[in-house]
This record gives structure tokens, C-alpha cells and sequence, in this order.
């Protein structure tokens, strides 16, 4: 036979359960939570199969960079505390120049620092995949060429 007490604590004990529950979900909510970082770089690193060369691309958001057959377009680069995974993730778009000069997508997708190989582009020469985020100090992500070799101090000495 089954105990009513037994059954009024249950009850009891659900009902205290499911007030509860509304409040627990306000103060969890009411946490400090990390803040998204949207950034103006993204940071890759692109491997040239045939050479075995690594280069080191910075793109500003919404430009495009060509490295080899490929062309790699950052949508989105987001940065959180380390504590919330995924750190760093972005939003690119990469294509591919045949020979013929015909363009195709073959990447669209979100790539994850942490986890390079869960979404990088994997191609026959070229791979490439997310290493960091960042805002430039100072200039502009627009201002900025990232990708081209810094001034010589040759030029600075030249003048008198």
C-alpha cells in the first residue's frame, strides 16, 4: 500500500522544485557572462603542400586575400574569455581559382582555433586554418597591410 504522506511530501517537494526552478534559471542568467569580442582581423595560417611552406595571413574582416589557387574572405572573427568555449571562432568563405579561371566555393563554414582540424579547408596543395583573432592597436584594420613585409630601415637612414 502506498504511504499518503509519503505522497503530500513528494508533491511537496515538486512543487518547491518547479517554483524554484524560474528563479534558478534568473540567476544563472543574471551571471556574469563573457562577452563576445568581434574583432577586425582574422589571423590564419596557410600551408602550401608543394613548397612546405606555412605563411601567416592577416585579413581584415570582409576582404579577401588570395594565397595560391585560393581566396580567403572573413565574415566574422569572435573572441571570448577562456573560460567559454569555442575562444576563437570566425566565419570565412574561401574559393578556388582553377586553371581554366572558373571560380568555385569550397569552404563556407565557421573554423574554431582551438580545434584546427574540425573545420579546416583541407585542399589537394593548400590548407588553411584559423589561428587567432585580433583588433589592430593604433591603425585601422582598413589603414593596416598586414600581409606586406614591413618598411627597411634603409629608407629611414637615406634622409639627412
Amino acid at each position: 500500500m502506498i504511504n499518503p504522506t509519503r505522497i503530500v511530501s513528494l508533491r511537496a517537494s515538486l512543487i518547491v522544485l518547479l517554483a524554484l526552478t524560474p528563479a534558478a534559471g534568473l540567476l544563472w542568467a543574471g551571471q556574469a557572462s563573457a562577452e563576445v569580442i568581434h574583432n577586425k582581423l582574422a589571423v590564419f595560417a596557410a600551408l602550401d603542400k608543394v613548397t612546405g611552406r606555412i605563411s601567416h595571413l592577416e585579413i581584415p574582416i570582409n576582404k579577401t586575400v588570395k594565397f595560391g589557387a585560393l581566396t580567403v574572405t572573413p565574415r566574422i572573427c569572435d573572441t571570448r574569455p577562456p573560460t567559454e568555449p569555442p575562444r576563437t571562432a570566425a566565419f570565412v568563405e574561401v574559393d578556388e581559382t582553377k586553371l581554366s579561371g572558373e571560380t568555385s566555393r569550397i569552404f563556407t563554414g565557421w573554423m574554431f582555433a582551438e580545434s584546427p582540424g574540425l573545420h579546416a579547408v583541407e585542399h589537394p596543395v593548400f590548407d588553411v586554418w584559423l589561428t587567432n583573432c585580433k583588433t589592430p592597436s593604433g591603425d585601422s584594420a582598413a589603414e593596416s597591410a598586414p600581409n606586406s613585409p614591413a618598411p627597411s630601415d634603409n629608407a629611414s637612414s637615406n634622409n639627412p
